[in-house]
């Protein structure tokens, strides 16, 4: 027997690669990339708003505090510094060190621009020149002071002479002085005079000045230099106005003239003997262009420190002056523009308050829309093992690869587009808003894949009732004390009382709209159609959520919706209150819509009213006499100055009714056919007048001579004419006033209703002027002129007048409302605001149509079966579409009328607690007055356009959705 050959060992086999699986996030992200890119694009919208809100914020408060100080003048924008001259040692180093000391301790939340810093020394009191060559008017001899100005010489030009020298010159000897013999005598001070003033004063190069001796004698000053100033508007010359020429001073009905000279550092030790007294100043003007509103208190504290406070004390002892004395009106700037800023809040927060809820509830939106289309892939990932914070942990991954990337773009771009200095409000929104892009979606797939517990029959009712009493709280406080309280900036809660307004009404028609829908449901089953009934039943009940036991549509594009329009309806009613308010104002300022004046007591060309009211878009024609230095003689003063005005009673009537003041009826001032000649005219009497007391008859005495009897026909409140509160103002009829009164029937004013072209009402004026007109003095004034100088030449057809010359349409001056309204609008916080809320608006409404396209497009598999079953059962292409909108515009409309009726509760619960002032640029009534364009303009604006995004996803995807689940069949 053989035995078998033995078996040869087999190789072991090669171990087999294994095989990894590939990353989660890779993978799910690239299963549903169109869902990636919405999702990054959504959460990069969202944080490029947040981001860029507060830094507009923060640009629009800086231009408008630059813009407020700098109107406020050169003058009121800086430090000044004052200290008493030294005993000895005083030299132009002297000046710059303490000069240096004092910008030391500027630059950590103020600057000064060192290139139009001022600094010198200059005698306090003005002394007479007795030289009798001098121009003496009304026998007053001029005054001059003497200043020592380093940077003078880069301001001025040198026409003749020299400048006074810059080092000091020795005393000399005099002759034999009556019996005292030899003496020593200091030489006169050199000085350097502006042409203006030379000419002006009688003095030239040469000229040797003097004063009135004092105690211990007063040198006298030689003109060694004559300078002329180029540009007068300069800053530089703040405070130094009779420099550049000769300064009239008044002593009671006479004048005389102060004229100031310029010396050389070489004559500052002497420079206290002209006048026994100087002082050192320095002008500081702060840089403007650099502060920050949102620094504004530390900035105060830092200036109120710099005049009288630690940094003060330390200046004393650092230049070793102790009456070293600094002041500002920064101070009180910054506190009127931190009033300003306060009272323009509320327009400008509400507007990004409203893009941020709507954002908000978009943002939840958008992650519950996805957590239910992945509802029953998380719930196999956790049928199969997987534990909740694993599953959230990956989601949060999923999100962190998409918002993450989109969040920094977003953010960079804000910072890119929207340059300021601060950085930490935009970085902390936008980080908010990426946080919760990032969450919404894990934490609702954590929700959803809770164990169900009982349902709780009290916890909505519950939250809607806070809900309720936040919002009430938050009316209260708005009624009591206002959106911005006085002293205070403004409280968020306050500023978010329109929006807890949209929440309440939110969640009220959140209620209410189902059984209404029902409603209708019901009512369209009793008819033939099908598509009616279908719709809005599926509208009654809701869609979308398989599996989810939805029983009523989703709640939050319909708050979405309703925030935008809430917001916008009452942001846009404040806009239209504050232009409203402007017109009224500026309306009141020119008289009516436009106006044409004669100074004083001249009249206005003939013919020039009757042409003014044949312009075209004048509705209205108002001429009339005005008479400022008439009097009332019978009140219980016995004769009271008043404003007299001669008009015709149906025109002035209807220009009071169209301006809101002193409405009366023109028959009040009408005069009968058989009355006498010295009958009493009928007047109209001003509250002023009212005052003024007395009863029966009176009697007018015009400036221009003549008596006119009057009697009281009515009093009024307001004319406009003479709008003053406090004005008395008689108002009397033309004809038998006219003729009783010289010189009336010729009027010195004309005012206008209705669209005028200022441009041509101005045309209008200067073709009226006689030729010689061309260059006219105004009339007769009771202050003198200002300087003797010749009448200058009319100049040519176009060409600009002469300088000193006023143009054609000065002569008369034109005024028209919108000129006026237009110039109440020219503040930058008021342009700001505006520009803040409107774009605030359009990014609510994109968001609100953005949270009705995702729920619709949520709904698409769904509507998309339903429509082919309905389709194989022969329903038309146009009846889909109609069944579409009919399913999806119920909840729209009844979000548009929701927002417009809250709106219009908003206006009417915290209108009344709004300040517009600040906003129309002068002193109005406290209040927003309700209207319904602007709310109705937002409200069917967003509800169109959310039917056309309806109606366009329905005709373009409806077709193709259709056709591919009639080949597919359904498969869910």
């Amino acid at each position: 027997m053989t035995t078998p050959p033995p078996s040869t060992p087999r190789p072991p086999a090669a171990p087999r690669a294994r095989t990894r699986p590939a990353p989660w996030v890779r993978t799910r992200l690239r299963a549903a990339p169109l869902g990636t890119l919405l999702a990054a694009a959504l959460a990069f919208v969202a944080v490029l708003f947040a981001a860029a809100l507060p830094r507009a914020q923060d640009r629009g408060a800086d231009q408008a505090l630059r813009s407020f100080l700098t109107d406020s003048g050169s003058t009121r924008t800086g430090l000044q510094a004052t200290a008493p001259t030294p005993g000895a040692g005083q030299s132009a180093e002297a000046l710059d060190r303490t000069l240096k000391s004092l910008l030391a301790q500027t630059g950590n939340t103020f600057h000064v621009d060192t290139d139009r810093v001022v600094h010198g020394t200059r005698t306090t009191k003005r002394q007479p020149l007795l030289n009798p060559e001098l121009s003496r008017p009304h026998r007053l001899p001029p005054k001059m002071s003497l200043l020592y100005v380093q940077q003078a010489q880069d301001h001025v030009k040198l026409v003749e002479g020299r400048w006074p020298g810059d080092t000091p010159r020795p005393a000399g000897s005099a002759g034999s002085v009556g019996s005292a013999g030899s003496a020593a005598y200091e030489p006169p001070l050199q000085v350097a005079l502006s042409q203006e003033a030379a000419r002006t004063i009688g003095a030239r190069v040469g000229s040797v000045l003097k004063s009135a001796p004092l105690v211990d004698g007063t040198p006298s000053v030689e003109v060694v230099g004559l300078y002329s100033v180029p540009d007068e508007t300069e800053d530089f010359w703040v405070d130094l106005d009779c420099l550049p020429r000769a300064c009239k001073t008044f002593v009671g009905e006479s004048y005389l003239w102060e004229a100031d000279a310029l010396i050389g550092a070489g004559d500052l030790e002497r420079m206290d003997l002209w006048g026994h007294d100087a002082a050192d100043f320095w002008r500081l003007p702060v840089d403007v262009g650099r502060l920050r509103a949102d620094r504004l208190d530390a900035t105060k504290k830092e200036i109120a420190s710099y005049v009288a406070g630690p940094t003060a004390a330390r200046l004393a002892f650092e230049t070793r002056r102790e009456g070293l004395r600094t002041t500002s009106w920064l101070p009180e700037l910054f506190e009127q523009a931190h009033d300003r800023r306060q009272a323009a809040a509320p327009l400008a927060l509400i507007g990004p308050a409203g893009v941020g809820g709507v954002a908000f509830v978009v943002l939840c939106l958008a992650g519950a829309l996805a957590a239910d289309r992945r509802d029953a892939e998380l719930r196999l990932l956790l049928a199969r093992g997987g534990s909740r914070s694993a599953i959230v942990g990956r989601l949060l991954r999923e999100g962190a690869v998409t918002v993450l990337p989109a969040a920094a773009a977003a953010t960079a771009l804000a910072v890119l587009l929207l340059p300021t200095p601060r950085l930490a409000p935009a970085v902390l929104s936008a980080a908010v808003v990426a946080l919760l892009a990032l969450l919404a979606f894990p934490v609702r797939a954590a929700v959803l894949l809770t164990p169900p517990r009982p349902a709780g029959r009290w916890r909505r009712p519950v939250a809607e009732l806070l809900v309720l009493a936040a919002t009430a709280a938050a009316v209260l406080e708005v009624r009591r004390r206002g959106v911005a309280p006085a002293g205070s900036d403004p409280d968020p809660l306050l500023v978010a009382s329109p929006l807890l307004l949209a929440l309440c009404g939110a969640l009220l028609l959140a209620r209410v709209q189902p059984v209404v829908t029902g409603w209708f449901a019901r009512a369209a089953g009793r008819r033939s159609g099908l598509v009616g009934f279908l719709g809005l039943a599926r509208a009654a009940r809701g869609s979308g959520a398989r599996g989810a036991g939805r029983s009523g549509p989703s709640v939050l594009p319909m708050v979405a919706v309703l925030l935008a329009i809430t917001t916008g309806g009452f942001g846009a009613t404040v806009l239209q209150s504050v232009e409203s308010n402007r017109l009224g104002v500026a309306r009141l300022t020119v008289g009516g819509d436009a106006s044409i004046s004669a100074f004083g007591k001249a009249n206005l060309p003939d013919g020039l009213a009757k042409a003014a009211g044949e312009l075209p878009g004048v509705r209205t024609s108002v001429p009339l006499w005005i008479d400022h230095d008439s009097a009332l003689v019978g009140t219980v003063q016995r004769s009271s100055q008043v404003n007299l005005i001669v008009v015709d009673p149906a025109a002035y009537a209807e220009l009071s009714r169209v301006l809101d003041c002193g409405r009366f009826d023109p028959a009040l001032l009408a005069t009968g056919a058989g009355e006498s000649a010295d009958a009493p005219v009928p007047a109209l009497f001003s509250s002023g007048v009212a005052r003024l007391g007395g009863s029966g008859t009176f009697t007018i005495q015009p400036g221009n001579g003549g008596e006119v009897r009057v009697r009281g026909a009515a009093v009024i409140d307001c004319t406009p004419a003479v709008p003053a509160a406090d004005a008395a103002t008689v108002v009397l009829p033309a004809g038998r006033a006219t003729a009783l009164i010289g010189g009336s029937d010729r009027p010195n004013r004309w005012f206008g209703l209705g669209p005028v072209d200022g441009d041509r009402l101005r045309a209008l004026v200067r073709s009226a002027l006689p030729a010689e007109a061309a260059t006219p003095s105004a009339p007769a004034s009771s202050a003198p002129p200002a300087s003797p100088s010749p009448t200058a030449p009319a100049p040519a057809a176009g060409q600009d007048p002469a300088p000193g010359t006023q143009p054609d349409d000065e002569v008369y001056p034109v005024r028209t409302s919108a000129d006026t309204v237009a110039a109440l609008g020219a503040d930058p916080l008021q342009r700001s605001a505006e520009r803040l809320f409107w774009a605030s608006v359009a990014g609510a409404a994109g968001f609100a149509l953005l949270a009705v396209l995702l729920t619709l497009m949520r709904t698409v598999p769904e509507r998309a079966a339903l429509l082919a079953r309905l389709r194989t059962m022969g329903l038309r292409r146009r009846q889909g579409v109609a069944l579409i909108l009919a399913e999806t515009l119920p909840q729209t409309l009844a979000a548009a009328l929701g927002g417009a009726l809250v709106a219009a509760a908003a206006v009417a619960l915290l209108g009344p607690a709004m300040d517009l002032s600040t906003l129309v640029g002068a002193s109005v009534p406290t209040g927003v007055r309700l209207t319904a364009a602007p709310v109705l303009t937002q409200a069917l604006g967003l509800a169109a356009l959310v039917a056309a995004a309806v109606l366009v996803e329905a005709a373009t995807s409806g077709r193709r959705q259709i056709t591919t689940e009639l080949r597919a069949g359904d498969q869910r």
